[in-house]
């Protein structure tokens, strides 16, 4: 009886486990691949910041589009390392790695700088790579199933000097909360030509912000030159504003940048100035209270008599002062007089001598 028992648990083990094998190969692989895709809980993505749906309570709402210079101080972080360090990942890097593997979209960019998430908008990876000469190969797990992959050394990323990113500014009404956050970004390739040695600007796609967030808190950065651990993620540095741009373009009915209707560079730089001390004034100006009046206190007949007895007493106490310096005036003149009259009786006096000593000498 404990043969057939034992026997009967062996077999059942065998058969589980060529049920398992019995998996189709491309089962096996999507479980893998689902295994090693970092993924995050419902709860994290619903409380991330930087994700905020258009809601109608928005009564007030501006976009505004920067361009960052990687060769600023504040923005470094989203160009070194330029080839991976360990986990350490160039941004530029990062997207490109997330766009191959299809678990982010890219749209191309149009003529007139405006982005536009539509499908028929959508770019295409393998004709983006094949226009800007980046070496790729194909790869094919089977018939059906074929890959691209770009070794990191044929990655641009020491290229891309700079960044569009669109900014949206926003007060709800219902939470009664104003903020900024990102929409979108864009790489900017800057790439010299063999007929020029100024590098030539080229914004390669936009890319959705809320699509970038939840792989970007997986890479983290170096964001100190002084404090050299990398404790915050790519996510983390566009959610705290740690970057610094340049104005170029708002949102407006002619679709102009700045460039087209500023004259100069300093009508530029103005300009720019000028549209930040609005979005500042704004803030402030939701935040203001006006001061409350102070109403004027109810006099009891008491107050009343205690009031009239301070005003007579400060009358006297002035006609008093004024008396004082009347007094002070009239001694003063008085013992000016004094002096004065001293001084003519001591001159008649030694002018009487004098004469008196003459008439003597002539007797």
């Amino acid at each position: 009886m404990l043969r057939n028992i034992r026997f009967l648990f062996f077999l059942s083990a065998v058969v589980l486990v060529q049920l398992l094998h019995a998996q189709p190969a491309a089962r096996r692989a999507e479980i893998a691949r689902k295994k090693s895709t970092p993924m995050l809980s419902v709860r994290s993505a619903t409380q991330y910041a930087g994700k905020v749906e258009h809601s109608s309570d928005l009564v007030w709402e501006r976009a505004i589009y920067r361009s960052l210079d990687l060769k600023k101080e504040a923005n470094a972080p989203l160009y070194y390392p330029v080839e991976p360090i360990g986990k350490r990942v160039n941004f530029f890097t990062s997207i490109i790695r997330l766009l191959l593997a299809n678990k982010v979209p890219a749209y191309d960019y149009r003529l007139d700088g405006n982005e536009l998430f539509t499908s028929d908008n959508k770019m295409d990876v393998q004709g983006f790579l094949d226009r800007f000469h980046i070496y790729y190969e194909k790869k094919s797990k089977n018939k059906k199933d074929t890959s691209i992959v770009v070794n990191n050394s044929d990655i641009p990323s020491a290229e891309v000097l700079s960044y569009f990113i669109k900014e949206v500014y926003y007060f709800d009404q219902r939470t009664s909360t104003y903020s900024s956050r990102v929409v979108a970004i864009c790489p900017v390739l800057h790439r010299t030509d063999m007929f020029s040695t100024t590098p030539v600007k080229s914004p390669l796609f936009w890319v959705k912000f809320d699509d970038l967030s939840h792989y970007l808190n997986y890479y983290p950065i170096m964001v100190s030159n002084y404090n050299n651990t990398s404790n915050l993620t790519i996510s983390d540095y566009f959610t705290a504003h740690l970057y610094k741009g340049d104005i170029y373009k708002t949102t407006n009915m002619l679709n102009q940048t700045l460039s087209q209707y500023c004259p100069t560079d300093s009508a530029l730089v103005k300009e720019q100035q000028r549209i930040e001390s609005e979005l500042t004034t704004f803030e402030s100006h939701l935040w203001e209270v006006a001061p409350e009046k102070q109403d004027e206190p109810v006099l009891t007949p008491n107050d009343s008599t205690l009031v009239a007895e301070k005003s007579v007493s400060t009358k006297k106490s002035v006609r008093n002062s004024k008396r004082k310096g009347r007094d002070k005036m009239k001694s003063k003149s008085s013992k000016s007089s004094v002096k004065d009259t001293k001084k003519s009786k001591s001159k008649t006096s030694s002018s009487s001598g004098v004469r008196m000593s003459v008439r003597r000498s002539r007797r």
